[in-house]
């Protein structure tokens, strides 16, 4: 192969060079402010742009409650609600929660049946996780409110236990699904 047969020959190289279309709405390199709805409460903060929604809760609002274990959106204990659906946190930019309700286990009451029945079938060890299983708990009960023992199974199956509750846990999810039969999730 010689001369002629590369990006050369073909005459890549030699073009003019085109500017990109400026892109709508680019924020940062530094620090920008945003508004999340949290909890059902609008909050102000600055953050750069490529800051998750787990470290905007944890490191600038102090809502502590998703735990940053993986970082790469495969353990579940960062669950949050967003805009109705359990997400991983660490997995979604702050900026992009902007305009969407997001609900942490802060924003539970006390008393609620969810956080109950994981405490009446021992569905916590360490609790380190039980955040992000009662968070993905409550988006799976929205949209399974009648589960099986396999239905919570699989759609709990991307939250991970280190301490291995996992039969409390499904227990408990199908002791709060009964519970919640009329009610609200949570």
């Amino acid at each position: 192969m010689g001369i002629g047969t590369g990006a050369l020959g073909a005459g890549l190289l030699e073009r003019e060079a085109e500017a990109a279309p400026a892109a709508a709405n680019v924020v940062g390199p530094g620090p920008v402010p945003i508004t999340l709805n949290i909890n059902g409460k609008p909050v102000n903060l600055t953050v750069e742009p490529s800051v998750t929604l787990l470290d905007a809760l944890r490191n600038h609002l102090d809502y502590t409650g998703a735990k940053k274990v993986c970082d790469r959106g495969t353990c579940g204990a960062c669950t949050v609600i967003l805009a109705g659906k359990s997400v991983y946190s660490c997995s979604v930019l702050a900026i992009d929660a902007q305009g969407r309700n997001i609900e942490t286990i802060e924003g539970l009451p006390v008393n609620n049946p969810i956080s109950n029945a994981f405490v009446n079938h021992d569905a916590q060890q360490c609790g380190y996780c039980t955040p992000g299983f009662v968070m993905a708990t409550k988006g799976f009960l929205a949209e399974h409110p009648s589960p099986t023992m396999d239905d919570v199974k699989n759609g709990l199956g991307g939250n991970l236990c280190r301490c291995g509750t996992y039969m409390g846990v499904r227990q408990a999810v199908l002791e709060a699904a009964k519970n919640m039969k009329g009610a609200k999730n949570g």
